[in-house]
């Protein structure tokens, strides 16, 4: 079983009480394990006062979504979707079956936009560690992380480039550990 991300439904409005409460519930009901992390997504967009003014406000990217790292058991199923405000997942035809979870690529544009990343680069990456390339121009390429740039959110990737080893430097979504 892997941590996968799944959409959640809530009642639009709700969503920092729907995360508020979700985390709660698995920390009481002892299900750190299964339930990982719980984001709203949002952006930052500047706004253009009338007078002239640019200020700048955190948007929801999906108002009536909330984002959750979860392992999908029936239990931690049956936490989420018990939630109060919690009207039930995206990708399940009801009738108690499971969500299908958000694809790798769906999940890395949305938490970069935010300036997050799907994997811990603490413990996940590190320089020397092998990589597949799963996004971009070097897509299914295999390579070896060279440099790790946080503030940028970007990676260099030694990759084999007709019989040379060539340094890419691509974004930390677009890479898969090995």
């Amino acid at each position: 079983m892997e941590k996968l991300w799944y959409v959640v439904n809530t009642y639009s409005g709700h969503e920092s009480k729907v995360k508020e409460k979700l985390e709660m519930r698995a920390e009481s009901m002892g299900f750190q394990d299964y339930i990982f992390r719980v984001i709203i997504p949002e952006e930052n967009v500047k706004e253009t006062l009338k007078d002239g003014s640019i200020k700048e406000k955190t948007k929801k990217m999906f108002p009536g979504y909330i984002l959750v790292e979860m392992i999908m058991t029936d239990e931690a199923w049956y936490v989420v979707r018990n939630t109060p405000g919690v009207t039930g997942f995206i990708g399940s035809s009801g009738k108690g079956a499971k969500p299908t979870p958000l694809l790798p690529q769906e999940i890395d544009r949305i938490l970069s936009k935010m300036g997050m990343t799907r994997m811990d680069v603490d413990t996940e990456l590190a320089v020397g560690t092998k990589v597949t390339i799963v996004d971009g121009p070097f897509k299914s390429m295999i390579g070896t992380i060279d440099n790790i740039d946080l503030e940028k959110n970007r990676i260099t990737v030694l990759i084999d480039l007709f019989g040379q080893e060539t340094p890419v430097e691509v974004e930390i979504y677009q890479v898969s550990k090995m």
